[in-house]
């Protein structure tokens, strides 16, 4: 299980990684979780460079990392 860390209005949420968000990604075994957390990443955020931040394409807050259950 995984979450994933998100930063909006200075208050920290835990959201759990559902099926809808792996959509699109393959998975191979063995995939180790640094690196599907850096998938997850690049699927579900935007980067903006003048403020080095990562943002949400939902707009639910900014990504701060990932987490392991």
């Amino acid at each position: 299980m995984m979450d994933i860390i998100i930063l909006n209005d200075g208050l920290y949420s835990l959201v759990p990684v559902t099926k809808n968000m792996l959509e699109g990604i393959t998975l191979v075994a063995g995939v180790e979780f640094y690196e599907l957390c850096d998938l997850l990443r690049l699927k579900l955020t935007e980067y903006h460079t003048k403020l080095n931040i990562y943002t949400m394409n939902n707009g639910m807050g900014n990504w701060m990392g990932c987490i392991g259950k």
